[in-house]
Parts: C-alpha cells; structure tokens; sequence
C-alpha cells in the first residue's frame, strides 16, 4: 500500500500546490504578500495531501483485493 500511496501523494501534492499557487496569484489581498504565502501554502497543501493519499491507496488496495 505504501508505493501507491506514494505514486498517489506525488501526483496529488504537485495539484494541491499548484491551486494553491494559483489562488494566492490571482487574489488581489495574496498576491501582495506572495513571497511570504507561497512557501506557506504549497507546504501546507502537500502536507494535506499525505493522509488523503493513505486514505486513496486503501481504496485502490480495496477495490483490487476484492476484484481477485
């Protein structure tokens, strides 16, 4: 379950980031303090997208399991 979580992590943490990396480019009140929040933000947002991995490869692993 670990290497598909962590194919799932890697392909789900560069999104997570990226829409952060967006939402903080085209709001006004972000994009003025950008070099403080981008760190900040895609961090935050791969970090997030460790547990949701976990949770996406046990019902990957689920749904192959029982199609055996």
């Amino acid at each position: 379950m670990f290497k598909i979580a962590l194919v799932v992590w890697i392909v789900l943490g560069v999104t997570l980031a990226g829409m952060t990396l967006i939402v903080i480019l085209t709001v006004p009140q972000f994009a003025n303090d950008s070099m403080r929040l981008i760190p900040i933000a895609c961090s935050a947002a791969a970090i997030v997208a460790i547990p949701v991995s976990m949770w996406i490869a046990k019902r990957i692993q689920a749904q192959t399991a029982s199609g055996r």
